[in-house]
C-alpha cells in the first residue's frame, strides 16, 4: 500500500514515467531479459538513474543492489500500481470519427480498459451494432451508466455540448473521465479528469519544428 504522505508527493509525471517503465519492461519481457538495471532504465528512456530510483520509490523496495530489477516482477509490479492488474468497465460518448476510432483501438482491452457502453445522440446511429456494440441513445445516459457500473467515461463530442454531457456523467457517479473534446470541462474535486487535445499536441510540434528546426509549413 502507498502511504499518505506518498500519495501527496507523487506528481502526474512520475505516473507518465511508470506507464513508460511498464511499455520498456513488456518490450524486454519479450527479448527474454531476465533482469534490468536502473541505468538501463534511464538510458532507454533518456533519464537519469536517480530519476528511476526515486519513481520507484514511492511505491516501495523493488530490486536488489548490483543486480537490478527481476523483469517480469517489476512490470507486474507496476502493472498493479497502474490498476492493470484487473478489469474496467468503459463507455464512450460519441460515435464521430474519433469515437469510432477509439472503440476500434484494440489496446485498450488487452490493458484491460472494456468498452461495454457506447451512446450517440444522432437518431441513425442510435440502435446499430458498432463493432460489436449496440449504440444507445444519450438521453439513457446517466441510468444506463449507473446500472451496468461503468467505472470510466470517455468522451468524443463536439464541445458545444460537452459540459452538459460531462454534468450528466458526473450525476452518474462516475469518478473517471478521459475527454477528447476540445475545451476545458469542469468537474468537482472528486472526480478525475484527463483531456487528451489532439489539436494543441500538432500545435507543439508545428512550433517545435518553426523554432527549433528550422522547418517551414506550407507557404500561403
Amino acid at each position: 500500500m502507498i502511504s499518505e504522505s506518498s500519495k501527496r508527493r507523487i506528481s502526474e509525471s512520475t505516473i507518465h514515467r511508470l506507464s513508460l517503465y511498464y511499455r520498456l519492461l513488456s518490450v524486454l519481457e519479450k527479448e527474454s531479459k531476465e533482469t534490468v538495471s536502473s541505468k538501463e532504465l534511464a538510458e532507454r528512456e533518456k533519464l537519469t538513474p536517480a530519476q528511476v530510483r526515486k519513481d520507484l520509490s514511492f511505491f516501495g523496495s523493488f530490486g536488489t543492489r548490483g543486480l537490478g530489477y527481476p523483469v517480469s516482477e517489476l512490470k507486474r509490479r507496476i502493472g498493479e500500481i497502474l490498476g492493470l492488474d484487473r478489469q474496467w468497465s468503459v463507455a464512450l460518448i460519441g460515435v464521430g470519427n474519433i469515437g469510432s476510432a477509439l472503440v476500434g483501438y484494440k489496446e485498450f482491452q488487452r490493458q484491460g480498459f472494456n468498452i461495454k457502453l457506447i451512446f450517440d445522440n444522432d437518431q441513425r446511429k442510435i440502435g446499430s451494432n458498432h463493432k460489436g456494440i449496440v449504440v444507445a441513445d444519450i438521453k439513457n445516459l446517466e441510468k444506463e451508466l449507473r446500472e451496468n457500473k461503468i467505472e470510466i467515461v470517455v468522451i468524443a463530442v463536439p464541445a458545444t455540448v460537452a459540459q452538459y454531457i460531462v454534468d450528466d456523467v458526473v450525476k452518474a457517479g462516475i469518478k473517471a473521465i478521459l475527454n477528447f473534446a476540445p475545451v476545458n470541462l469542469k468537474v468537482p474535486e472528486d472526480v478525475f479528469l484527463r483531456n487528451e487535445n489532439m489539436s494543441m499536441e500538432l500545435e507543439y510540434l508545428s512550433f517545435a519544428l518553426v523554432n527549433l528546426f528550422n522547418g517551414r509549413g506550407t507557404n500561403r
